[in-house]
């Protein structure tokens, strides 16, 4: 069993910071997810029946006003029902002050949008996406630009598997 798959068989369920909203996979719909980095936030989209994930093109980290007018569009553009945001832990999955810092992003958003947000265990996402890039014969520069929505799409199939099973 890989490292990662260790992992992803021992996380706590998924995070919901909006309790009086409802659950997104109350409805049909997509779903959006983010992957926040100190310079850059990888998005990822599901599709309507949630089957699927896709990375959309990254955007680079800005101010919060311009950052929420990115999600706040994305999420009315897709019509996405929830919003679903990586959560560092730690590797024994502890919370440092990187998890403090999206869990206040989260809160912001929380505040701003009208869909319920979802924080999910993002532990070694990125190291896959790197892995499931390499596989596909990306090239540096590309896995470079590529890798952090990669990581989203990434966070967002684990949260659709965790909440369907």
């Amino acid at each position: 069993m890989s490292l990662r798959a260790y992992w992803f068989t021992h996380l706590e369920e998924p995070r919901q910071i909006s309790a009086s909203s409802p659950a997104p996979l109350d409805a049909p719909g997509r779903l959006l997810a983010l992957d926040l980095g100190a310079k850059r936030i990888g998005i990822a989209v599901s599709d309507e029946l949630r089957l699927t994930t896709r990375p959309l093109p990254m955007i680079s980290r800005q101010s919060w006003k311009e950052l929420l007018q990115q999600v706040a569009g994305l999420v009315q553009s897709f019509e996405a029902k929830g919003l679903v945001i990586g959560l560092p832990l730690r590797l024994e999955g502890g919370e440092g002050a990187a998890a403090e810092s999206v869990r206040a992003v989260a809160e912001k958003f929380r505040l701003s949008l009208t869909v319920p947000i979802y924080l999910q265990d993002e532990r070694l996402t990125t190291f896959a996406a790197h892995s499931d890039l390499k596989a596909a014969g990306r090239n540096e520069s590309e896995t470079k630009r590529e890798v952090d929505s990669e990581a989203a799409a990434i966070i967002l199939r684990d949260f659709i598997d965790r909440m369907q099973s």
